[in-house]
């Protein structure tokens, strides 16, 4: 073959390459999230270029300035209408920008930032040789109990990666509600996991139990991964794209152009059942649904506790963000198809988390079979299929994501010599002994138990009532009956700490820096706004209910 046959093939085979179109991003749009991911750059490169001692007053500035700002962000976006009438797909059809998505970005946002007060926090444990110690190991690395790690301690070290971390997870979260096609989604969990996996195993005390956690998380995470990466293979198998709407018009029949080599895959149901059931068992799994809630109680008690609040409430917020928008968005054509499902689901988390919360006698155990059973709660607001459903799902999340991070920052106070004192028997007479922690701690308990005059009762209210209006009346009924249930619980504690005597060797409660004061501050505030005057929040809620297709 000659120099200019060669040649000229080429020409003709490089020529279509320049005809590739510049991706277009909307920068402010997606500013919420490049606010975040720039900010845990920063996070990666002050651990390598500054100096130890200065490193932890870095990263609490720089993370809580991120998260100020991308918060503002949202409101900003929001305020100009993109909640609403400017509602749109962004990023080549990646990302979704509308009154979901913004509403739940700054749930996250806020929740992150009250998270990050937790995780600063140094002054409830003694100080360590002259340093002061927060709740993460001083060196991750080090085996626990070695030589290297008692000189770590020594040293002064602290594990400041957790605020990186910390910011890098916010961003995943914040995408995975909002994301448009199931590419996206799928890396969005991955970006938020892979964080939550390792800041897990960096407990100060109890770390080998820290470490477990970890590893029981992440083995089942990544089990939950790969269903979810081969249900979106079969979705894909099923319609041919990736997108969120060309996935709605093939399960609906409103296609109108099909590729022909795609023709022959295209509308095979067996796809799309099998697909869809993969995804949404995913999703589940990170809501803590049963029957995939087995790693929440493991998790929750061996992480270490200002990781658990956050990952309690944040992870809900996103991956409910998600689940409704898959349903909503991509399968409303199937709802014959996935309503029982879900309504079998909902009513074992909502019972399952109820009954098996009596029997736990560790308090972070009781939070984490608590949270099983507000998912079954959450889910028969995701049941109804009408927008005030998705308003009522939206609001209860942000409520109930601010009574978690100040319910357990309460929990760090409580102490004894070998750390957290998170044994039930421990708390007995705490009222008689901190008569303001037992109280604060009291109302977070009513608030989880739906009474009124606290948030919880207006979420509960809400998400019962849409779940009425829309059809699933019985629904309902299991809910008050497992609210009941769980009320016994929650009043038990409250029982337990007021009206016990306290024991000689009881633990103690330590007084926490303005930082953990003010994380349990905004969640009382939180419970109480939006239990006594929770109109305006259910109305902004239902204002931003509204996806875009």
């Amino acid at each position: 073959m000659s120099a200019s046959a060669v040649h000229s093939l080429w020409t003709t085979a490089a020529d279509p390459i320049s005809k590739i179109d510049a991706p277009k991003i909307e920068y402010g749009q997606l500013s919420p999230t490049l606010i975040v991911v720039g900010a845990a750059i920063v996070g990666v490169l002050i651990e390598a270029a500054v100096p130890r001692k200065s490193r932890y007053y870095a990263q609490v500035i720089v993370s809580a300035i991120a998260l100020t700002a991308a918060f503002a962000a949202v409101v900003a976006l929001a305020a100009d209408g993109y909640g609403t009438t400017k509602a749109g797909i962004v990023a080549m059809g990646a990302i979704a920008v509308d009154g979901p998505a913004l509403f739940l970005q700054g749930t996250i946002l806020l929740a992150g930032l009250v998270g990050l007060f937790t995780f600063a926090e140094r002054r409830l444990d003694p100080a360590a040789h002259g340093n002061r110690v927060d709740s993460f190991a001083a060196q991750a690395a080090s085996v626990p109990g070695s030589d290297s790690e008692k000189a770590a301690v020594r040293a002064g070290f602290a594990t400041t990666e957790v605020f990186p971390l910390l910011l890098f997870a916010v961003a995943g979260m914040l995408v995975f509600p909002a994301a448009n096609d199931l590419l996206t989604l799928f890396i969005a969990l991955e970006v938020f996991s892979l964080p939550l996996y390792l800041m897990c195993a960096l407990a100060r005390r109890k770390r080998l139990l820290s470490q477990e956690a970890a590893v029981k998380y992440f083995l089942l995470g990544a089990f939950a991964s790969a269903f979810t990466l081969f249900g979106i293979a079969l979705l894909y198998g099923y319609a041919g794209s990736l997108s969120y709407a060309t996935i709605a018009q093939v399960v609906d029949g409103t296609l109108t152009t099909v590729d022909p080599a795609l023709a022959q895959t295209m509308g095979n149901d067996a796809l799309l059942l099998i697909g869809m059931a993969m995804l949404i068992m995913g999703l589940l799994f990170k809501v803590g649904a049963v029957p995939f809630h087995m790693w929440t109680p493991d998790v929750y008690q061996g992480a270490p506790t200002p990781v658990t609040g956050f990952m309690a409430a944040a992870t809900k917020v996103a991956a409910f963000g998600a689940l409704l928008r898959v349903l909503y968005v991509v399968l409303p054509g199937l709802r014959w198809d996935w309503r029982p499902v879900m309504w079998a689901v909902a009513i074992i988390t909502m019972l399952g988390g109820a009954i098996v919360a009596i029997t736990q006698t560790d308090i972070k155990r009781l939070l984490a079979y608590s949270s099983i059973a507000h998912a079954g709660f959450i889910l028969a607001g995701v049941i109804a299929t009408t927008p005030d459903g998705v308003s009522s799902v939206l609001f209860y999340l942000g409520a109930y994501s601010f009574v978690t991070i100040g319910a357990f920052a309460v929990v760090t106070l409580v102490r004894d010599a070998g750390g957290e004192a998170t044994h039930l028997s421990k708390w007995a007479g705490l009222g008689r002994r901190s008569p303001l922690v037992a109280a604060v701690f009291a109302v977070f308990l009513l608030a989880f138990a739906g009474i009124p005059l606290t948030s919880g009762f207006a979420g509960k209210f809400a998400v019962f009532k849409a779940a009425a209006e829309g059809g699933a009346a019985p629904l309902v009924v299991v809910g008050v009956i497992s609210s009941a249930i769980a009320a016994f619980f929650y009043i038990r504690v409250i029982v337990l700490m007021f009206f016990s005597e306290p024991r000689a060797e009881g633990p103690t409660v330590a007084v926490p820096s303005p930082l953990t004061m003010t994380a349990i501050g905004v969640g009382v505030a939180v419970t109480l706004v939006l239990g006594v005057a929770p109109q305006y929040f259910l109305d902004l809620a239902s204002t931003a209910g509204v996806f875009v297709r």
